[in-house]
């Protein structure tokens, strides 16, 4: 079966944590977005649905006659589908709460720039941007780092179970993005995270994924995303 993912093309934003399940699974998928025709179709899909689904936002996701929506619950399906998940219940349940709490800290970075409203430019809310920013470089960013830093210290190498799962992937991504917007306060935090600085090479190494890095199917993070480098948010 070769998947059908469904995205805004030119970024990473959400949809590259499905990606990254897909890539390291080896699964064959469609960028649909980023095809020829491929906006009309993800927009259509908004509009009317998809075989009797209406996702809210992107990215969706066709599986054969099921459709997906929502990242923490597509990464959840594809991850207890090809391998990348705990066989365990506590350990699956587990999984899903983590890639769900690393869902919560992708909104917050993106409410770092667009703290006002998403339907406008960064640009028109500078002001409230720097203050929203500065709390969540101080706070929140070691909060969620801390825990995330703290399950591996309690479970070992990986964040539940007993080998890499989505909810690794989803660190993975999410530690790299941080790097991106926040590089000042990702490398001040550091020396309390070697776990999980660790976790991320580890998933960068893995041989799929480092093949998907190397490729020009990895966007780089750019000003368009939900991870966006401005200077004056992370002095």
């Amino acid at each position: 079966m070769t998947y059908e993912l469904y995205y805004w093309p030119g970024l990473q934003g959400r949809g590259e944590f499905v990606r990254l399940v897909l890539e390291d699974a080896g699964e064959e998928y469609v960028d649909v977005g980023r095809e020829a025709g491929g906006m009309k179709k993800l927009l259509r899909g908004l509009e009317h649905g998809l075989d009797g689904v209406l996702p809210f936002a992107p990215p969706y996701l066709r599986a054969g006659k099921l459709v997906l929506a929502q990242t923490a619950n597509i990464t959840r399906y594809l991850g207890e589908k090809h391998g990348l998940a705990p066989k365990a219940e506590n350990g699956r349940v587990a999984a899903s709460m983590i890639a769900m709490t690393i869902a919560d800290l992708v909104a917050e970075v993106h409410d770092t720039h667009h703290p006002l409203t998403v339907d406008k430019a960064y640009e028109t809310q500078k002001a409230a941007a720097k203050k929203r920013a500065d709390t969540f470089r101080k706070e929140r960013i070691p909060k969620f780092t801390g825990w995330l830093e703290h399950t591996l210290e309690q479970n070992g190498r990986t964040l539940t179970g007993s080998s890499i799962s989505y909810a690794d992937l989803a660190a993975f991504q999410i530690v790299c993005g941080l790097e991106y917007a926040f590089p000042n306060t990702m490398k001040k935090q550091a020396k309390k995270l070697p776990k999980l600085l660790a976790l991320r090479d580890h998933i960068a190494a893995r041989p799929n994924i480092a093949k998907y890095l190397a490729s020009p199917r990895r966007l780089p993070f750019n000003e368009s995303g939900i991870f966006r480098r401005y200077p004056e948010l992370d002095p």
